[in-house]
């Protein structure tokens, strides 16, 4: 496999997850949708089918879409990113950036499907969030923690599933994906992924979205650092079990 087809394909797949995710956000928050006023739940569910939707776009590269899963396998000591593809810094180079412009697209891609909807008299911040995350109550180091937590659940799980008996995939992530939300995602948003937080916080800074307010840039460390802390660790602690497949 050609690093230009890993690039396609994590592209292809981040922005999948964003158009899906980021569309199921702004069908709950924003005025005059059909969905509107729909829930955590039906966020949480949209965002595990947007998970599902986009591993199966990206399966040849092994589906990260997200660099804290690469960083946790590269922390797990595996010898591949994907079948083909030696782990690398050059090769991890190439699945983040794929992973970062994808979720901007991705995100844009949702814009443009809620037009008229963001052309509507919102508050600032329901805008934003269908872009990124944001803290219920803010507490930076507090949010940190969450984060890392969240996301040590997602790649710790990402990396030993493939030793488990049911093989259940693209299914399985999906409502890991869920359950962290419906568990854990209260605090902050759950971005449990550096590139679905910062790449659509970007579109949201560039985009001519109408009343956008602040993107909230003293906030957006914390959905790229806590994640890269979670995977990092989840990664670690799999290597230190010796529970990496």
């Amino acid at each position: 496999m050609s690093m230009g087809e890993v690039f396609l394909s994590e592209f292809l797949g981040t922005a999948v997850l964003l158009l899906l995710g980021a569309g199921v956000v702004a069908n709950v928050v924003l005025p005059k949708t059909k969905g509107n006023a729909g829930g955590w739940l039906l966020i949480n569910f949209g965002w595990g089918l947007a998970v599902f939707a986009g591993v199966y776009v990206a399966f040849k590269t092994g589906a990260h879409l997200n660099p804290a899963v690469t960083l946790g396998i590269w922390a797990a000591g595996k010898d591949e990113f994907a079948p083909g593809v030696e782990v690398s810094a050059a090769n991890g180079f190439i699945y983040i950036a794929a992973q970062m412009a994808g979720a901007a697209v991705g995100a844009a891609l949702a814009y443009l499907a809620y037009k008229k909807h963001f052309d509507e008299e919102a508050d600032p911040a329901d805008k934003l969030a269908v872009f990124s995350t944001g803290p219920a109550v803010r507490s930076y180091g507090w949010n940190f923690v969450t984060e890392v937590l969240a996301t040590f659940v997602l790649v710790f799980w990402v990396v030993i599933s493939g030793n488990t008996p049911a093989q259940i995939g693209p299914l399985g992530v999906a409502l890991v994906v869920v359950a962290i939300g419906a568990s854990l995602g209260g605090p902050t948003g759950y971005a449990i992924n550096p590139a679905r937080d910062l790449g659509p916080r970007i579109a949201h800074a560039l985009l001519p979205i109408k009343g956008k307010g602040s993107s909230d840039w003293s906030y957006a460390w914390v959905p790229v650092a806590g994640p890269a802390v979670g995977g990092l660790l989840g990664g670690l602690l799999a290597q230190a079990l010796g529970w990496v497949f």
